[in-house]
């Protein structure tokens, strides 16, 4: 029997619901999708239970006696507990929903649900699910851009210019180097900052999800719209929202996408109301967007309508000044997570840090970080505890006489190109949205490889179907 698997790797979700019966089939439905999921019935256990317990996601209620869903999502903002959060709510209460999303809340799910809706969202949830790119009304000094090198200053001196107006920005960069806070710290410092920060993570959603997500919809408009939805851009509204990864918006919405921003209003799916809006709009892409538009994936006059204000990001090798400094951040973080003193690096490790190219950027630095701060066996991190977590897809090796991963003289580009993916797919523990930000390509174009190397579309562990 072949159960389905969600793409994200295994992941470990609490349930809150004073109707145990319904927190029960909830994670039923989370234990078939191959996650591990717990129960609780309060808020208050909830939060006993996150005292002890580190969780990806947490799936509330919106309506319980006590402390209610915004309540608990207001305690978990002041104790700092950045687990993802979806609600599920009855649709009298989807307006409170809707505050709730613009508090910090990933989405919400209304009652009844089915099995597919639940497991969907909780799989683009956790595909989003990033510390740095969670929408919560942080401060600026929250989303602190770590670095005193000279293309730090002059990122910094750029974001301290542009934050204050609406101006649309487009944030560039690799996968991997910042953008999405450098998409926060605009928000932060701008005229906007108490109103929310909604960010939409576009290669997370299909193309028929896409629009409904942005712009809403209306009961009846498709199959399965059983109630009306508010879009993204609604929820935005007075505040900025955030399109991560633009440049993977299908050709045919963003000719309704530049509609938008150029009239600043928008008709939900099924509607043929025109709704006003004020958004700020902040994108990010890891794609040469004026290559994009030469090769007709994008459109030209969306293109300008988005870069009027471009800011580049550096990626970390550009500024090896400031490993030192991001390593240290990371393991006073991760300590403060385990509640426990941070560790340190020796000296060679400290070394290899800075001569490593980093290919994923400042997210692999953290992932190296927290996972050696987790399984180090000492006090110190040595350059031996760090170096099988290094990949090295340009092909460099310590060992001159070695293959660059142990390739064949004459080996196809197709299948240097399969390595790179399955090693990198390795690397991040076989997460596609992880696999793909490193690799600098869409979540989609992987997800199209592997189905051409074989792999089962769907199965966790991606191991090759018979």
């Amino acid at each position: 029997m072949n159960r389905k698997q969600p793409v994200t790797p295994r992941a470990k979700i609490l349930v809150v619901d004073d109707h145990l019966p319904v927190g029960r089939s909830i994670c039923e439905v989370l234990h078939n999708a191959g996650h591990e999921a717990s129960v609780v019935t309060s808020a208050a256990e909830a939060l006993d239970h996150l005292q002890h317990h580190v969780v990806d996601l947490i799936i509330t209620d919106l309506r319980m006696p006590g402390m209610d869903g915004l309540q608990f999502m207001h305690e978990l903002s002041r104790r700092r507990i950045d687990s993802q959060v979806v609600l599920i709510t009855a649709h009298a209460s989807v307006t409170s929903a809707v505050e709730a999303m613009r508090s910090g809340a990933y989405d919400y799910i209304e009652k009844p649900f089915d099995a597919d809706a639940l497991e969907q969202t909780v799989e683009r949830a956790l595909s989003s699910t990033n510390t740095h790119s969670r929408h919560k009304k942080h401060p600026a000094s929250q989303s602190m851009l770590i670095g005193t090198s000279p293309q730090m200053q002059h990122l910094n001196a750029q974001i301290a210019q542009v934050a204050p107006t609406d101006t649309t920005v487009l944030v560039q960069g690799e996968s991997g180097t910042g953008k999405e806070l450098v998409a926060r710290h605009l928000h932060a410092q701008s005229s906007r900052a108490r109103q929310a920060l909604i960010p939409l993570n576009c290669p997370a959603l299909s193309p028929q999800l896409m629009e409904s997500e942005l712009f809403g919809h209306e009961r009846g408009a498709f199959t399965g719209a059983e109630s009306p939805r508010i879009g993204r851009f609604e929820l935005a509204h007075g505040g900025t929202i955030l399109l991560d990864e633009v440049s993977e918006i299908e050709l045919p919405l963003q000719a309704k996408l530049l509609r938008v921003l150029q009239e600043k209003t928008l008709e939900r799916v099924g509607s043929s109301d025109i709704r006003d809006v004020d958004v700020r709009v902040v994108a990010t892409t890891n794609r040469n967007m004026l290559q994009e538009v030469q090769q007709g994936a994008f459109r030209q006059d969306l293109y300008y309508r988005l870069a009027v204000v471009p800011i580049q990001v550096p990626a970390l090798r550009e500024r090896p000044e400031d490993i030192p400094t991001l390593a240290a951040h990371f393991l006073g973080e991760t300590a403060a997570r385990l509640q426990r003193d941070p560790l340190e690096l020796g000296p060679d490790a400290q070394a290899l840090l800075n001569d490593y190219h980093w290919p994923g950027n400042v997210r692999e630095l953290e992932n190296i970080i927290t996972r050696a701060s987790v399984l180090a066996p000492k006090g110190i991190i040595t350059a031996t505890d760090i170096q099988p977590w290094l990949i090295d897809p340009w092909g460099e090796s310590d060992n001159d006489n070695e293959p660059p991963l142990s390739l064949a003289v004459g080996t196809s580009l197709q299948e240097m190109e399969r390595r790179l993916i399955e090693a990198t797919l390795e690397q991040f523990d076989s997460h596609r949205g992880k696999t793909a930000q490193a690799l600098g390509i869409g979540v989609r174009t992987l997800s199209n490889k592997l189905r051409a190397y074989g792999y089962a579309p769907r199965a966790r562990e991606f191991s090759r179907a018979a």
